[in-house]
């Protein structure tokens, strides 16, 4: 059936390609080729039909080698687009299919540059790499290393990825400079796949610092007992060392130096030749400048260097652990997928590794299982639990033909899944992939903090020098008093607390939304999120299902509902339209019965025509109809079974009539919905409407988003009716309809200077120019969708809105958690450091509140976010809207879509 123009229909053709922009900027281009790559809309045909690939150039260290590795390569017959990146030292280029890697090879190094190949990936897993300044000291050590090429520190995870030449250095080696910048290596993945093994998973209370630390606690508190240093001076047993009375107190708070501080000294030393001032070096100052000022200048300062060194320690186990809770989340997800799989081989049930598992092969997954990889179910029906994978509370119905993910969990049926997807490819291992990768990402705000911390440390410890030598040298005062206070200043010049905030509810947030069926890109877009002001959404498929079925029938004369199915399906049956096939599918779910059918044939721009058990029938507009004669200003609606004869229509001066062309069909336009006509030469048979179906849970969506002080708008490509049906039902602000690519770009842009962040929420395909342009593309059901997986900002993989504004709640309490955690440690450091020299704060109380304490109160603060749920989308402190004020008790109206929209 020709519906060419019909109401109701899909987006446009013209909405499937967008000409390129020359006049954007680098960052704007770079964001959108990030985006074409997921959606291969605004790309080139021969970009899509090429070949892309990578190559290593590691002298390629500047902006300048990279122009001239670009102009080289560009010049390349076939090249379609080429990117540097020299930071990393590697090229991504994409071709037509023309040329080949070698190339391409051969022009980077006629530009003066060697291409490097057969670079191996490596992902070691080092558990107490928990900090910036940690990660530090580990890239450091690592780019020592010859043949290593590529460095990708994550310390919320624990893990370093690397790219290296295996015949400059060997694995082993990457290890031993990993361990000695004084970091254990605990478990190694070639794969670099993020796979750590469960090494990382050992308790840090069960570690080689944690039992000495335990020892040197234990001779700190005999010290304690043997030269409490609330006793009088020099009170307690003494021994005869080298001619010298010393306290056998003493000697305790020593051993506990010597014993708890090998680990402090080990990172200190690590730190100076790295020239990182960090909390090791700090501590390692503090620790033997007390004990120096013991032993040189006979200052009683063993205790505090013994309680330093102990409660540091303590302090490192607890941030530790703390980030031990940050990361159960990315390991909750990496545990869903099952390490064993029953798989069908020579007709006998086998038991093998799930990664061994080839495409191809049938699983066998019973109840309670999870399915080991992605798949097609072949036989046998189940209720499947989706929640570890697209958030969906409620489990879903799988019958053979429809696809399954890699960790749900099978309710109460028997299934047998064709896999579909190669080990570590599935849907489940590229969220837990993106996931790391996305908490690898620093975002604004990380940034931020971590610059304020390159200033803060240095200013402190300069004030601490100050303290400890100035009083003491221009008035005379107390050396211990002063040194003693210069060394808890040192303590607290330590940024630990406040550069570790950022991350670690970034890592909270993302894993939390993962668990929920939102995958967040990284902190960057997550932050970005909380600040969205405005939130554009695409029509089809986004606020509405992007399937055509039936909406209305409507029988006229003495026909009944299944007679003019029965007709619509045999006439419907060869068509290829959407129109005829939501047709088909609503007759046979009505179990009509088949016509014979002859003569089929297209009637272009107004329907078909077909005989039916020997009698010619018509489909289509209701233009078709009137030119075929019929008066649609005078039909008789269907009775209750009785029979109405054309006598008795002649004289029924419009009783129980319908006026089609004034009523029923504009009703029914007004509606968004297409109408088709049924019937023969001299009987109209029926009406029958299809529309695409709103979402049932997009209304709620639109409702809650304008709650929140959102401004919501509707951008599509369909005609202006059906744009405006859907946006009345919806609820939205504003409708623009009939737009173009170009246009929708043109229209967000248009929200941005009117909003500080917009959001475009699209099907994933067509919409990427949008997406792309707006502060934060979001794209709809990607679960099973490596585009979409890949390179969208946000990915919904339930395909379900109504977790949007869980996203948009999680992102403002993210972000609102990061103030709290970066302000409140910072806070806390300054007050404690204004302290110091007023003697109100000890030592032990630096290091337990000032570094320990804070610590595991950001850690603890930020995992508040995983109690965020869909069910419970309130803001923290109630809802505010963007801005910060509070929205008003009795939110305005939404815009009239029956108005104009704006342009």
């Amino acid at each position: 059936m020709t519906h060419d123009d019909a109401d109701g229909g899909p987006d446009r053709p013209g909405d499937r390609s967008i000409p390129p922009d020359d006049d954007r900027t680098a960052d704007e281009n770079a964001h959108d080729r990030t985006h074409d790559r997921a959606h291969g809309d605004d790309a080139p045909a021969a970009v899509r039909d090429g070949d892309e690939f990578s190559l290593s150039v590691p002298d390629m260290d500047c902006a300048s080698c990279a122009a001239k590795v670009e102009r080289s390569v560009s010049d390349v017959d076939g090249i379609t687009e080429v990117d540097p990146y020299p930071t990393t030292g590697t090229l991504s280029v994409a071709t037509d299919g023309s040329t080949d890697r070698d190339a391409v090879a051969a022009a980077v190094e006629s530009a003066g540059y060697a291409v490097e190949d057969d670079l191996e990936s490596v992902t070691l897993s080092v558990p107490e790499m928990d900090c910036a300044s940690c990660a530090g000291k580990v890239s450091g050590a690592l780019e020592a290393v010859d043949g290593v090429r590529d460095i990708d520190t994550h310390p919320t995870t624990g893990k370093v990825l690397l790219r290296f030449d295996p015949g400059a250095t060997t694995l082993a080696a990457l290890t031993s400079a990993v361990e000695s910048a004084g970091y254990e290596v605990v478990s190694t993945s070639m794969d670099g796949g993020g796979a750590g093994g469960d090494g990382g998973e050992r308790s840090v209370w069960r570690s080689r610092r944690a039992y000495a630390t335990y020892l040197a606690a234990l001779f700190t508190g005999v010290g304690l007992v043997l030269a409490n240093p609330l006793a009088p001076a020099g009170a307690g047993p003494t021994v005869d060392l080298l001619g010298r009375a010393v306290r056998i107190g003493d000697l305790a708070y020593l051993a506990a130096v010597a014993v708890g501080g090998v680990a402090v000294f080990r990172n200190g030393y690590y730190s100076l030749r790295g020239r990182s001032l960090d909390i090791d070096l700090l501590m390692s100052v503090a620790i033997l400048g007390a004990v120096a000022a013991g032993i040189g200048f006979d200052e009683p300062l063993y205790f505090e260097a013994a309680t330093l060194t102990t409660l540091f320690s303590v302090s490192e186990l607890l941030e530790g652990a703390a980030m031990d809770r940050a990361r159960d989340s990315l390991r909750e997800l990496m545990e869903l997928s099952p390490t064993e799989a029953t798989v069908v081989r020579n007709g006998t049930e086998e038991v093998v590794p799930a990664d061994a598992v080839e495409v191809g092969e049938t699983v066998v997954v019973r109840p309670g299982e999870r399915v080991p990889r992605d798949g097609t179910v072949t036989d046998g029906a189940s209720a499947v639990n989706q929640a570890p994978v697209t958030g969906e509370s409620v489990p879903v119905d799988k019958a053979p033909g429809d696809e399954v993910f890699a960790g749900t969990i099978v309710e109460g049926g028997y299934l047998e899944v064709e896999v579909t997807t190669e080990a570590g490819e599935d849907t489940l291992s590229q969220v837990v992939d993106m996931v790391e990768a996305a908490q690898g990402e620093r975002s604004e705000r990380e940034q931020f903090v971590e610059r304020f911390a390159s200033y803060y440390t240095p200013v402190v410890v300069a004030f601490a020098l100050v303290v400890a030598l100035g009083p003491p040298l221009a008035v005379g005062a107390a050396w211990d008093t002063y040194v003693l206070y210069g060394l808890t200043l040192l303590v607290l010049a330590c940024p630990c607390a406040f550069v570790i905030s950022t991350p670690v509810t970034v890592v909270s947030g993302i894993t939390s939304a993962a668990r929920n069926g939102v995958l967040i890109k990284g902190g960057t877009h997550l932050e970005a999120m909380g600040d969205v002001e405005a939130v554009a959404f695409d029509k089809t498929g986004t606020l509405t299902k992007g399937e055509l079925t039936v909406t209305d029938v409507i029988p006229l004369g003495d026909n009944s509902e299944d007679d003019v199915l029965r007709c619509a399906r045999g006439l419907e049956l060869r068509s290829e339209h959407p129109i005829g096939d939501a047709i088909v599918d609503r007759a046979e779910a009505a179990g009509v019965d088949d016509r014979a059918v002859d003569d089929f044939e297209s009637v272009t721009g107004k329907g078909v025509t077909a005989t039916l058990d020997g009698t010619p029938h018509y489909a289509g507009k209701p233009g078709l109809f009137s030119d075929l004669g019929f008066d649609l200003s005078h039909v008789h609606a269907a009775t209750d079974g009785g029979v109405v004869t054309r006598t008795s229509r002649a004289i029924c001066e419009r009783n129980n009539c319908l006026d089609l062309l004034s009523d029923t069909v504009p009703e029914l336009q007004a509606e968004g919905k297409t109408v088709v006509l049924v019937g023969t030469e001299e009987d109209l048979e029926g009406v029958i409407a299809v529309a695409d179906e709103v979402r049932p849970e997009a209304h709620r969506t639109v409702e809650r988003l304008r709650e929140a002080g959102v401004h919501t708008v509707m951008l599509t490509g369909d005609n202006e009716r059906t744009a405006r049906a859907v946006g009345r039902e919806v609820g939205v602000d504003d409708v623009r309809a009939e737009l173009l690519p170009d246009e929708k770009v043109a229209a967000v842009e248009e929200l941005l200077s009117a909003h500080d962040g917009v959001a475009m929420v699209g099907d994933g395909v067509n919409d990427a120019p949008a997406l792309a342009t707006a502060t934060v593309g979001i794209a709809m059901g990607a679960a099973g969708t490596d585009t979409a997986l890949e390179t969208a900002d946000v990915a919904l993989l339930a395909d379900d809105l109504s977790t949007l504004p869980y996203l948009r709640t999680l992102a403002e309490r993210a972000n609102a958690v990061i103030r709290q955690n970066v302000w409140t440690s910072l806070a806390a450091k300054a007050a404690l450091a204004a302290a110091v020299p007023f003697g109100l704060v000890p030592i032990w109380f630096a290091v337990l509140a000032g570094d320990a304490g804070m610590t595991v109160g950001v850690t603890a603060n930020a995992s508040r976010l995983a109690r965020v749920s869909p069910e419970d989308p309130g803001s923290i402190d109630g809802p505010e809207t963007p801005d910060g004020s509070e929205p008003p008790t009795d939110p305005e109206p939404a815009a009239d879509p029956t108005s104009p929209a704006d342009a």
